[in-house]
């Protein structure tokens, strides 16, 4: 068997088993991360004791999965040796301290045919993006292979391609290996982070760059199936060497993200409370004053930071109070939530401002909405045939006009006939007659509270 021995066991994490398995371990316990249905995560890959919490977050997150992983398609960024392209190994196996990780060759057969990818050794040399994972993986799925490959200059297109051919499915664990900003002072670096880890969950592949992130490409690959399979991003660790073991004049920063079905994605319950007390909170405040009150992100747990669009809709008794919503993420979710959630009481033009006595009866419900996705059609009979009904929300355009039903709308037009003749209705077409340049957008959307 050709083996390819460790090239950071003594430096990055330790050469001895059993202190290197007691460390791995601590980051895991010390996590406190709730189980998630994630099919990939992005995590940090510096020296254990600066990154290493943060990496432990991302994983412990899917530790439950130990029994279901047989193969890690593991990419990271090349940091030693420069080349175009994405590079396999020739190895059949991957050590460390900790044993051997097998290499998935019949994986990497079958992207050998892929454009830029190719086996380069020497790209494998002392990089540490790579191998830094292995013992969390070895700890996590001890049953589970490796696809190793390190992403050098390359279009992130490529590394999606690469995705689609090894997604696989619930046997197969994403994971991608980045840090974040380098070198700034440890304020500079927090920003730079926050806005770097904005854009990964907003999907936001532009506003990525290698100063932003050293494992942009392999990221930006990610996000970009993200979006095409209605995937969500969210933070789940974000601090920097300063935080955990270095000095706080010269950083790198550390991020850990989650990437999971936005279909089985949602908040625990006592974040989904928070959300649905602070819209409470920010309608009592409108009510009194006429405006939203002030809210920092920062005093949300992380999961209630991410950028998100939301809508929040208001009922009394049953009967629509006001509903008013975002359609480009801009904000972070708690943020978009109460602005929202004013907005829909005292700014929906089919309602008068909310009055205080009506506060008290009033009831909440939140909708998280995923990416836009559109939605070829032949014509209207065709798009009708499309929609899953309770699942799709739906957008309808044509030139400056449109309008957008919730997946909760299904509740009340359950036909998918009338779903899209009463959407047109809305958006102030006929709906029994064809809308040039009609164009559709389906989403998806996680939502809770009382309607």
């Amino acid at each position: 068997m050709n083996l390819r021995a460790p090239a950071v066991a003594g430096a990055f994490y330790p050469a001895n088993p059993a202190a290197l398995d007691r460390m791995v371990a601590g980051f895991l316990e010390d996590a406190h991360t709730e189980r998630l249905p994630a099919k990939a995560i992005i995590a940090p890959h510096a020296g254990y004791v600066y990154s290493g919490p943060i990496a432990g977050t991302a994983y412990a997150g899917v530790a439950h999965l130990g029994g279901r992983i047989t193969r890690v398609l593991l990419l990271g960024p090349a940091h030693r040796y420069g080349f175009r392209g994405i590079a396999y190994p020739s190895a059949d196996a991957l050590e460390t301290p900790l044993g051997a990780v097998p290499v998935d060759n019949d994986a990497i057969a079958a992207i050998r045919d892929l454009p830029d990818v190719q086996r380069i050794d020497r790209a494998f040399d002392g990089e540490h993006s790579l191998e830094v994972h292995l013992p969390f993986i070895q700890r996590l799925f001890p049953e589970a292979s490796v696809v190793p490959l390190v992403v050098g200059h390359v279009d992130p297109a490529r590394v999606d391609a690469v995705l689609q051919r090894l997604w696989g499915g619930p046997e197969t664990l994403i994971v991608v290996s980045s840090d974040l900003s380098h070198f700034h002072d440890h304020a500079t670096a927090h920003r730079l982070d926050l806005e770097t880890s904005q854009a990964i969950e907003a999907a936001d592949i532009e506003r990525l760059s290698g100063d932003r992130a050293c494992g942009y490409l392999p990221v930006a690959g990610l996000l970009m199936r993200a979006r095409a399979l209605d995937l969500r991003v969210t933070t789940r660790d974000l601090r920097n060497s300063g935080d955990t073991a270095g000095d706080r004049d010269r950083v790198v920063g550390y991020g850990a993200y989650s990437v999971e079905p936005a279909t089985a994605a949602h908040l625990s319950d006592a974040h989904r409370e928070l959300l649905l007390e602070a819209a409470r909170r920010a309608l009592a405040h409108a009510v009194k004053t006429g405006r939203a009150p002030q809210v920092r992100a920062e005093d949300f747990p992380m999961p209630l930071r991410a950028i998100r669009r939301t809508f929040v809709t208001l009922t009394i008794d049953g009967e629509l109070r006001g509903c008013i919503g975002t359609t480009q993420a801009s904000r972070p979710l708690v943020e978009d939530v109460v602005e929202n959630a004013v907005r829909s009481a005292m700014q929906d033009p089919r309602f008068g401002p909310l009055t205080a006595a009506e506060l008290p009866r009033v009831d909440i419900a939140v909708s998280i909405l995923s990416h836009d996705r559109p939605l070829p059609f032949r014509d209207e009979e065709d798009l009708i045939a499309k929609l899953r009904p309770g699942i799709d929300g739906l957008i309808l355009r044509a030139g400056r006009d449109g309008a957008l039903f919730l997946p909760k709308v299904w509740d009340m037009l359950p036909d998918r006939r009338q779903f899209v003749a009463q959407l047109k209705r809305k958006a102030g077409w006929a709906p029994d007659r064809p809308v040039p340049g009609l164009e559709a957008t389906v989403f998806g959307a996680e939502t809770f509270g009382k309607e």
